[in-house]
């Protein structure tokens, strides 16, 4: 059984490239799942990450206050600017304008901290980096999308804070509480959990899109474009802005991938909860899972050569 979850968690980019391939070509595969049902899938994942956080994951803020500065204002700076040049650049439309300044505005995703890993970066301050970015979330997410697409859609943003409670941080909430009182089933658990979370990522895009197929085919190579440029921008406005900082590398490479690679579920979920009247908003999210799986794979594969 750990082979197997091995093998599904490093072929991960390629699970969900598949899985958002057969959505949109047969939509009919997860058309039948509504899409009520992302919000809880998110919440196991966020759950699962609860479960695997350990007290030193936080003392890194305390210890090492400015390298989780630098990179937390890098995150929620780089991506949400980039999302609105890109989407102005573009003239792209509204709804997919909204979805892309979702996902730039959204805090580090999961996967951030196995890709770092891969690539020889600074595991300690990209997990930092994500649980303080995830934990700012509810403010920061709401608030920079009122100030990117409030003059474009009425933005809720205390009903997204909400959202963002319950789905991201009430679940970590309660991993941690499980990891307190119940160590012996966490500690058998946790090594099937990258796995466990790369099936239920896939099964969220193909969710989304098997949705919004129609929609997709028509204007999706423009999006798709915008959301490539969106990652690897970030990932390289990332690197350089470690450099400015006079970093090491291994920091560098950590801030690269916590800039570029956002909890794109995440995006897509608001924008279902929240921006319903605009459904193209959940397709950028839903590429943004796809591609920035692929980019990551990548990414670590360049990084960990030098």
């Amino acid at each position: 059984m750990k082979t197997i979850c091995d093998f599904i968690a490093r072929w991960m980019g390629v699970m969900v490239l598949l899985v958002a391939v057969v959505s949109l070509a047969v939509p009919s595969s997860f058309i039948w799942v509504d899409t009520w049902a992302i919000n809880p899938m998110l919440g196991v994942i966020m759950f699962g990450m609860g479960l695997t956080l350990a007290p030193q994951d936080f003392k890194i803020v305390l210890s090492r206050p400015k390298d989780i500065l630098f990179g937390c204002l890098a995150q929620f700076t780089v991506m949400p600017l980039l999302a609105w040049t890109l989407a102005w650049a573009f003239s792209l439309p509204k709804e997919l304008a909204l979805g892309v300044i979702l996902v730039g505005c959204c805090p580090g995703g999961t996967a951030s901290n196995v890709i770092t890993y891969l690539a020889k970066g600074d595991l300690a301050l990209s997990v930092g980096m994500t649980a303080t970015s995830t934990l700012l979330a509810p403010v920061m997410t709401p608030l920079l999308v009122w100030l990117l697409a409030g003059t474009m859609v009425d933005v809720d943003t205390m009903g997204m804070l909400m959202s963002i409670v319950y789905v991201i941080i009430a679940p970590i909430i309660a991993g941690l509480f499980c990891q307190r009182f119940l160590p012996s089933l966490t500690r058998s658990v946790v090594p099937y959990l990258p796995a466990f979370s790369s099936v239920v990522i896939a099964l969220v895009v193909g969710i989304i899109v098997s949705h919004n197929a129609t929609r997709l085919l028509v204007g999706g190579m423009l999006v798709i474009l915008v959301v490539m440029l969106h990652n690897v921008l970030g990932l390289t406005i990332g690197f350089l802005i470690g450099r400015l900082l006079k970093l090491e590398r291994a920091k560098c490479v950590a801030v690269s991938i916590e800039v570029g690679m956002q909890n794109s579920g995440l995006a897509s979920s608001l924008a279902v909860l929240h921006f319903a009247a605009y459904p193209l908003a959940t397709i950028p999210g839903a590429i943004f899972s796809v591609w920035h799986n692929i980019s990551g794979a990548l990414t670590a594969k360049l990084y960990s050569r030098d």
